[in-house]
């Protein structure tokens, strides 16, 4: 998809979502190469900004850009995080992401297993680094 796509009504930082409000969030974005998918995958992990990140494709995007109506293969990036941390994972898209405006969608996860939603925010700790993971599993803390 041409740099740009993914454009509509709400886009921006925090336009016209209460993403903030839900405890987990799955969100979404597209862009036009795997590699590209699985860069933006993993800094967005590596941040701890998502737990973890899916990635689908090529998926077939049709959409309205620029006044045409344009096809493209793109491949998805499902990210699942907390809805303390989306102002974060949103930053980092919009930094990182190389498309105009870059389509990122969050959707509330309203059930899931305790589990894997407690890993979710276990993983999403703002400032937490693997060496303090290490040190607490050899301290048996």
């Amino acid at each position: 998809m041409a740099a740009g796509a993914g454009t509509g009504p709400g886009t921006g930082t925090g336009a016209g979502t209460t993403a903030g409000t839900a405890a987990w969030l799955t969100v979404l974005t597209t862009t036009d190469a795997p590699e590209k998918a699985e860069a933006l995958a993993r800094g967005a992990v590596e941040a701890r900004a998502a737990a973890c990140a899916q990635i689908a494709g090529p998926v077939t995007s049709v959409y309205r850009w620029k006044g045409a109506v344009e096809t493209a293969s793109e491949w998805q990036v499902l990210f699942k995080t907390t809805g303390a941390r989306y102002d974060a994972l949103e930053a980092y898209l919009l930094a990182a992401h190389d498309y105009d405006t870059p389509e990122i969608i969050a959707t509330p996860v309203v059930r899931g297993s305790a589990d894997y939603l407690r890993w979710v925010e276990e993983e999403t700790v703002e400032g937490e680094t693997v060496e303090e993971e290490t040190m607490e599993g050899e301290t048996g803390e």
